[in-house]
């Protein structure tokens, strides 16, 4: 009777029952596959179509990489080590690699001089990249820069980068004071004073030549890939001012300074740079007195600034054009004049809405310096094409060189692209 009643007495749990692991294909790497690369029967053919064409490029380049050489002083030789296993001969890049970075004009007992430059510069750019984890006094490491690089590389009296750096100094001073009464004036206040110091500069240098010199460099002997750096990293520097003075002076109500400002703009946008790099090269020529020496790469450098600045300037005029009009009547109500509500109110947020095609333009830009070698300046492409594959030693030996060439310009685009897509996860509001 006992036995019978406990049978039908019903059974009530005191305790939760553990959660059951979810199942394998809702879990880790299996899940990732199954959302991302077989979600359903268009992705999944794309996915095989993929896998097989990377399987189809692998098979061909990694023995070609493996079974590859860095021994070897010119072609024959290379080919006598191979023995037709399907290498590649990579001691094409053993051998040339100092033409490849410095060219084939810059002195050999020189180089260490655009080396120490390269160097300085890993200390230079992080205060302006992070200088929001850093002291602000190591910005003055950034400033100091540019001069010490050109004297480094160009060599000269060391007066002549002193005088530069007091113009952009004091010139920037003068527009300080004066933009008060109107940003044009100062900007042109600041422009002649950076222009007389300048002069005064050269005056000086001639006189004291001697003092702080390093032999001088044609800047006919810069080459390789030192030159493409020094063009992207200089053209790309001025082309953002610049690119935020012609989105300002677009949207001014001056009709002289809008109308320059749409005229330029418009004008170098429908040209090649290519045809601009030709001027620059023959055409600026006509133009300059007789026997007046008017550097090539500071022609080529005003050249790809001016295009790059264009292109620019329509990047932060959208971003301009992107903000609210209340935030440009935020400045008028706390009585902030022009230059003072564009430099803390407006800029700030268009340039982080800009940020992308800024960078985009910086890419392109930095790959496009390689035009110069249709003007006959041995840059990283020049040398390929010309010097290096035109010699006997190397006939016939293409692709190692060219692969060089893209691992280089890969490294220095890829790395712009991760810092701006970091930057603007830093500078994101809208996240919690």
């Amino acid at each position: 009777m006992s036995d019978t009643h406990a049978q039908s007495v019903a059974f009530v749990r005191d305790t939760e029952i553990p959660p059951s692991p979810p199942p394998a294909r809702e879990t880790g790497a299996i899940k990732w596959v199954r959302e991302n690369l077989f979600s359903g029967p268009m992705n999944s053919i794309l996915t095989i179509l993929g896998l097989l064409i990377a399987f189809w490029l692998l098979s061909g380049l990694i023995p070609w990489v493996v079974n590859g050489t860095w021994t070897g002083n010119d072609i024959r030789e290379c080919r006598e080590i191979l023995q037709g296993s399907g290498g590649g001969c990579f001691a094409v890049v053993a051998e040339r690699w100092p033409q490849l970075l410095f060219g084939f004009q810059y002195p050999d007992y020189l180089r260490w001089r655009p080396s120490l430059a390269f160097v300085l510069l890993f200390l230079a750019v992080p205060p302006m990249l992070f200088i929001m984890f850093l002291p602000r006094w190591t910005l003055a490491l950034s400033a100091v820069y540019p001069f010490l690089a050109y004297w480094l590389i160009w060599g000269g009296t060391i007066l002549t980068p002193i005088f530069i750096a007091l113009a952009v100094l004091f010139g920037y001073f003068t527009f300080a004071k004066i933009e008060k009464r109107g940003f044009v004036t100062g900007l042109l206040a600041g422009i002649v004073v950076a222009a007389a110091i300048i002069w005064v500069g050269g005056l000086v240098a001639g006189e004291f030549s001697r003092f702080g010199r390093l032999e001088a460099v044609e800047s006919r002997a810069m080459g390789g890939f030192m030159l493409n750096l020094i063009l992207g990293i200089v053209c790309v520097s001025l082309s953002i001012p610049f690119g935020i003075l012609l989105a300002l002076g677009r949207q001014s109500r001056l009709p002289i300074v809008k109308g320059f400002c749409v005229v330029f703009i418009e004008f170098v946008r429908g040209v090649p740079l290519i045809t601009l790099l030709f001027v620059a090269n023959v055409v600026l020529a006509y133009f300059l007195p007789p026997n007046a020496n008017f550097d090539l790469i500071l022609r080529v450098i005003i050249m790809i600034t001016m295009f790059s600045s264009a292109y620019i300037a329509e990047v932060i005029r959208g971003g301009l054009a992107a903000l609210p009009k209340g935030q440009y009547e935020a400045g008028d109500s706390l009585g902030l004049d022009y230059a003072q509500s564009m430099r803390l109110i407006i800029l700030p947020q268009a340039m982080k809405i800009s940020i992308p095609g800024i960078v985009n333009v910086a890419v392109g830009l930095f790959k496009d310096t390689t035009l110069v070698s249709v003007i006959s300046m041995f840059d990283l492409v020049g040398m390929i094409r010309g010097p290096i594959l035109s010699s006997t030693d190397w006939a016939g030996v293409y692709w190692e060189l060219w692969a060089a060439a893209c691992i280089l310009f890969f490294t220095v685009c890829y790395g712009i692209s991760q810092y701006s897509q970091w930057l603007e996860r830093q500078l994101r509001t809208d996240h919690h």
